[in-house]
C-alpha cells in the first residue's frame, strides 16, 4: 500500500463532523480526512494526536468506486470505528458526492462496511461480533462502583447493569479498566423512564487507547 510523508508546505482537507446527533454541538465528534494516497501511519497518527479527538479517520477511493479507510485515537489506530466511518459517509454523500445513494468502505482487517441513504438519516450496516458471559473479575464492582447483572465479552467487554441511573452514576477507575482483557469497557441497561424513551442506555470507556469516555460509540453496538 502506497504512502508517503507531509511536506511542511502542502495542506489537507480535514473536516469535523458531529455524529449521532441533531443538533449543534451534540453527539460525538470524529475528523475526517479524504486522501488521494495513504500517509504515513506516522503522520496519520501524529495528525490524530493533534487533532485530540476520540477518532480520525482517513480514506481513500478504490478503483472499484468503495473506499479503504483506516481509524486512529489520540494513540494508535483501531480496527472499527462507528462513528467517524459515519461522519465520513455524511461527508461523500452530502459534500463530496452528493449524487451516491450509498457508500462502502473496507477496513483493514478485511470489514466490508456499508452505509446508506434514508431519507435525511444514513442506515449503517456493521459486522455483528456477539459476547459470551465471562466471570467477574474481583474487584470489579469496587472498581467500576456497582456489580454488573452480567459481564460479556466479545471485542469490548460488557457490563449489563438494571437501569439507566445505575449506568448513569457510574464512575469508573480507569487504571482498572486499562487491566481487563479485551477492548474497553462497555456499560449498559435497558432504557425506561430515568432518561428520553429509548430501548437501552450505554457508556463506552477505553482509556487504553487514550478514550476515557467515547460521548457516543458506534462499534461498542456491533
Amino acid at each position: 500500500m502506497p504512502s508517503k510523508e507531509i511536506p511542511m508546505s502542502q495542506s489537507l482537507p480535514l473536516y469535523q463532523i458531529d455524529a449521532f446527533t441533531d443538533r449543534v454541538f451534540g453527539g460525538n465528534p470524529a475528523a475526517v480526512c479524504p486522501l488521494n494516497v495513504w500517509l504515513t501511519d506516522e503522520v496519520m497518527q501524529a495528525i490524530a494526536l493533534e487533532n485530540n479527538l476520540s477518532e480520525t479517520a482517513y480514506f481513500v477511493a478504490r478503483d472499484d468506486g468503495d473506499f479503504d479507510i483506516r481509524w486512529f485515537t489520540p494513540l494508535t489506530e483501531i480496527d472499527l470505528a462507528g462513528h467517524p466511518t459515519l461522519a465520513t459517509a455524511w461527508l461523500i454523500l452530502n459534500r463530496l458526492e452528493p449524487s451516491r445513494q450509498t457508500v462502502r468502505f473496507h477496513s483493514m482487517t478485511g470489514d466490508v462496511l456499508d452505509i446508506a441513504r434514508d431519507g435525511d438519516l444514513l442506515v449503517m450496516d456493521f459486522p455483528a461480533r456477539p459476547a459470551s458471559p465471562i466471570a467477574v473479575p474481583d474487584g470489579f464492582a469496587e472498581a467500576i462502583g456497582l456489580a454488573p447483572q452480567e459481564l460479556l465479552r466479545a471485542a469490548k467487554n460488557m457490563a449489563v447493569f438494571g437501569s439507566a441511573e445505575e449506568v448513569l452514576g457510574l464512575d469508573p477507575d480507569m487504571s482498572f479498566i486499562k487491566g481487563l482483557e479485551g477492548f474497553g469497557l462497555i456499560c449498559t441497561a435497558p432504557g425506561d423512564d430515568y432518561v428520553d424513551e429509548c430501548d437501552f442506555v450505554s457508556r463506552f470507556f477505553a482509556p487504553h487507547v487514550g478514550i476515557p469516555e467515547d460521548p457516543v460509540t458506534g462499534s461498542a453496538h456491533c
